[in-house]
């Protein structure tokens, strides 16, 4: 990697520095709760298929491997959303891509309060994971590119925890819209196409990533980003000298799709791209094998359905103290630590929840499984920018994220054979095993707690 000029003595500062060396202001928070708010209407959608899948089941008459493929078409959408969107959003930039893929989804939601069967159901479920498998990734490199480097791991994991909220909200309508009448489900979709009204905000209320900006030699509109959050910030822009000589940027790692591809196996990112592609592997076969399928599961264990989504409502709201938690201890203790514990976390919960019989045992159970899975989730997420430079930061999160999705196109898939095999001691175990394989390989990131990100 051929190194960068040295920088003139005059040369005014770029973005990024002055970007890391701002206090928190509410440009930052407007950043954080608008793609925030997105990130809890995605949960919001993909929590919601969990109850409506439970519903349909009862009132199609569908069997397992039809409940299943509603789950897992969805995935397939998000596989290919988000290495789509990551290679999108470093070509014509953050916001862009992620208010269309608000848009995309948002629409495909709504439409599937209208359909009167399983195929066509099927058909907009994947138009929905196309839109939301890219949002997400998009999402958390956007807000990573703005955030100081000293708290960037901290916003991201509160980023992150939106996801709690939306996820929370999904509980509540499911709760008590979807079993409140035998359109309930219909209504729960209706909800969920609230995306496609706020995808007009976030394209037109929200700046574009300076950093990106910049990396592309849009200089002039990079500054005025930048201004904007020093002047929330009170900061005074030092006047640049009249013969002030942009300080030489360091060549790009990639510039072209086909290079950012092979960039990610360079030598240089290899490692850490193949473990980040297993963590995210494992992550979700165990999140989404897990939790799309618990209210289901409790279902078939006896309990009639309002029951099961309220037990899934209180094992919802212990997501919040994971996220808080996690959100301390990456800026304390590390990235690489901190998703490690989580993640073994989730594995010793995982295995307690299978095994855990009478209500008190599988509520505490399942509020560990959640504590713990999505603290790891947020520190995930918090990582994954960090781990590539600005010209392939969105590729190499989406690409990530896309591996991830394999997983959770097949989890699914694996649960009614599993339960009917081994019962849910054995699917719970699996689970436990894929968060061990996660944990370890956790440690063959690129921990870059305090650091500046990579702007070539």
């Amino acid at each position: 990697m051929p190194e960068a000029a040295t920088a003139p003595a005059n040369a005014p500062d770029t973005a990024s520095e002055r970007l890391d060396r701002l206090p928190f202001t509410k440009r930052h928070l407007r950043v954080l709760t608008g793609s925030g708010i997105g990130w809890a209407l995605d949960a919001m959608d993909v929590g919601l298929i969990s109850f409506i899948i439970a519903a349909l089941a009862v009132q199609w008459s569908l069997q397992p491997h039809e409940t299943a493929w509603i789950a897992s078409v969805g995935f397939v959408g998000m596989a290919i959303g988000a290495s789509l969107g990551g290679l999108l959003a470093d070509r014509f930039g953050r916001r862009q891509v992620f208010a269309l893929t608000l848009l995309v989804y948002g629409i495909a939601t709504g439409a599937s309060a209208l359909v009167g069967g399983l195929a066509v159901l099927l058909v907009l479920r994947f138009f929905v994971g196309l839109g939301l498998g890219a949002e997400l990734p998009v999402a958390s490199t956007y807000v990573s590119e703005f955030a100081p480097a000293r708290m960037r791991g901290r916003l991201i994991v509160i980023l992150e925890a939106f996801w709690a909220v939306g996820w929370t909200a999904a509980a509540l309508i499911g709760y008590f819209v979807v079993p409140s009448s035998e359109d309930g489900w219909r209504w729960a979709f209706v909800l969920g196409a609230i995306p496609a009204v706020y995808a007009l905000i976030v394209r037109w209320g929200l700046p574009e990533s300076a950093r990106w900006l910049e990396r592309r030699g849009r200089t002039a509109e990079a500054d005025a980003v930048t201004r904007s959050f020093e002047d929330a910030a009170g900061h005074i822009a030092a006047a640049r000298p009249a013969d002030a000589v942009a300080a030489p940027a360091a060549p790009p790692a990639a510039v072209r799709t086909r290079e950012r591809l092979a960039a990610l196996w360079s030598a240089e990112f290899r490692v850490r791209t193949a473990c980040l592609w297993l963590v995210w592997f494992c992550v979700n076969f165990s999140y989404y094998g897990a939790f799309i399928w618990i209210p289901t599961i409790l279902v078939a264990q006896g309990y009639d359905l309002v029951r099961s989504f309220g037990f899934t409502l209180i094992i919802t709201l212990a997501q919040l103290p994971g996220y808080a938690v996690a959100a301390w201890l990456i800026e304390v203790w590390g990235r690489r630590l901190t998703l490690s514990v989580f993640l073994v976390g989730s594995a010793v919960a995982a295995v307690f929840f299978g095994t855990a019989t009478g209500e008190g045992a599988i509520i505490a159970a399942g509020m560990a499984l959640s504590f713990f899975n999505l603290g790891a989730w947020g520190a995930l997420y918090a990582v994954t920018p960090e781990m590539y430079p600005t010209s392939l930061r969105a590729t190499g999160s989406g690409w990530a994220a896309g591996v991830g999705r394999i997983a959770s196109i097949v989890a699914p898939l694996t649960v009614p054979p599993l339960l009917a095999g081994g019962g849910a001691p054995l699917l719970f175990v699996i689970f436990a095993g894929f968060f061990a394989v996660a944990a370890a390989a956790a440690w063959g990131l690129a921990d870059r707690r305090g650091l500046a990100l990579d702007d070539r």
